[in-house]
């Protein structure tokens, strides 16, 4: 595959996302007892080629740094066929090709899950099982019990103008509302881009103000929020109640997108300055402080692809603790 044609699938990948009531399996001797954050947890797109190697082993291990909460990426066997093709054109390129249940029932992973007391607030998933198949995610969350169906990213050509914005706002509206009929929230995760003005407007301020407060949630990705030079503390002020998840990781140094942010190589290019909680520069402190005050239930530490994520993933934890 040529490189044009890998960032391109890595942008739909990237996109298309790839389980719950509080604290379903909430294990008493990993909690907080102090600290910001009661419940600490991860996005599995930190670990993916460790949990395809051994799924039940990762679990284990993640249990045992004290994590608590699992954020799952698509696709699943519900997926559309779009984003299972997208999915299989980029695995050849990332060196595995496990996602969603890695292979097993939903089942078999509520067991592995149960096991070791970890609950599924979230699954990131993709644009076009969201406009679909919302019973798909309806009967796995009868299963899994997760709440939020959360997009990571909208599709490169839905985003072009303030036009197109407008129009996710209305799409975003009519997903909550079908997703709130069968049990579940729509939260979306901004990749950084739409974050600086276009002709006088800041395309993700508008797309959020036409959507409902009631249906449509956010998820703040700190570093990608850095990235497009904006302050997640003021974001979360400014739609406090609404930033209902997090994905903490740090940055050093502090660095931005070359351009608007709008596409997988900009992405590519920071990966390099993606770090451990309390390695880099952001002030996960201060953030994680104001998330709470403003109404954030679920924190995950995402470390995209990490290496050593053994080490990394638990020193990650033990900072994070300690706010």
């Amino acid at each position: 595959m040529k490189r044009k044609e890998f960032m391109k699938q890595l942008g739909l990948l990237l996109g298309a996302g790839t389980v719950g009531s509080d604290l379903l399996f909430a294990n008493p001797f990993t909690n907080f007892s102090t600290g910001v954050i009661d419940q600490m947890g991860i996005q599995l797109f930190s670990l993916p080629a460790l949990l395809e190697k051994d799924f039940e082993g990762s679990m284990k291990l993640l249990a045992e740094m004290g994590y608590t909460e699992l954020e799952l990426f698509g696709p699943f066997e519900f997926s559309t066929d779009s984003a299972k093709a997208s999915w299989n054109a980029i695995t050849p390129m990332l060196g595995f090709s496990g996602s969603g249940y890695f292979g097993r029932s939903a089942d078999e992973v509520k067991a592995v899950f149960k096991e070791h007391r970890m609950s599924i607030p979230s699954i990131h998933t993709d644009l076009d099982t969201m406009e679909t198949n919302m019973e798909g995610f309806a009967r796995a969350s009868e299963v899994l019990n997760f709440e939020y169906i959360t997009l990571p990213a909208i599709p490169d050509d839905r985003r072009k103008t303030i036009d197109d914005y407008k129009k996710m706002a209305d799409n975003f509206n009519a997903i909550g509302e079908n997703a709130k009929k069968h049990g579940l929230k729509l939260a979306y995760h901004n990749h950084g881009y739409g974050l600086q003005e276009v002709e006088g407007q800041v395309p993700f301020q508008v797309m959020m103000d036409a959507t409902d407060p009631e249906l449509v949630f956010l998820e703040m990705d700190v570093f990608w929020t850095t990235a497009g030079r904006a302050d997640p503390i003021a974001y979360l002020k400014k739609y406090s109640g609404r930033y209902h998840l997090m994905h903490l990781k740090d940055m050093n140094p502090i660095s931005y997108f070359k351009g608007d942010g709008s596409n997988a190589p900009q992405w590519m290019e920071l990966f390099p300055k993606m770090t451990t909680a309390g390695d880099g520069e952001i002030d996960l402190e201060g953030i994680v402080k104001v998330a709470k005050e403003h109404g954030a239930k679920h924190f995950f530490v995402e470390q995209d692809l990490v290496q050593q994520p053994e080490i990394a993933l638990k020193r990650s934890y033990d900072y994070l603790k300690r706010i």
